[in-house]
């Protein structure tokens, strides 16, 4: 934990462009933005995964999101949507939990890209998941 650069940028070891802050959560700029006001949201407690946080926090982080973060970005950037992401193991390039806080504008050219040579029909899938 150390090493963790989210756990740095909360004990100040580390500067931040902070947007928002409580006892709970921090919200910050993505230094490494997909748009303008990229966001990223980290529990004040080090924790790597979906695995690991508790429901308290996600209720916390979603009234958050809906009640300041979101109305500051349309108020202030003008943005047309809001995508939240938020990567487990695989992609997870800081291993502390985070939630991407992305607005959205029209042509902003954002793609979430997809390999369709390696996707399974739906149906199919959806067999596999519900399959006893």
């Amino acid at each position: 934990m150390n090493d963790c650069i989210f756990c740095k940028i909360i004990n100040k070891e580390l500067p931040s462009y902070t947007i928002y802050e409580d006892d709970i959560l921090k919200v910050f700029m993505n230094i490494n933005p997909s748009t303008n006001g990229h966001l990223l949201l980290i529990p004040k407690k080090h924790l790597v995964t979906i695995l690991d946080i508790d429901k308290d926090f996600l209720a916390h982080a979603l009234d958050v999101i809906q009640t300041k973060i979101y109305p500051l970005l349309k108020e202030k950037l003008h943005c047309e949507g809001l995508t939240l992401s938020q990567n487990n193991f695989y992609g997870q390039e800081v291993k502390h939990f985070h939630l991407h806080l992305t607005p959205r504008y029209k042509d902003d050219m954002v793609d979430y890209q997809y390999n369709e040579e390696v996707l399974k029909n739906v149906e199919d899938v959806y067999k596999v998941l519900v399959d006893d």
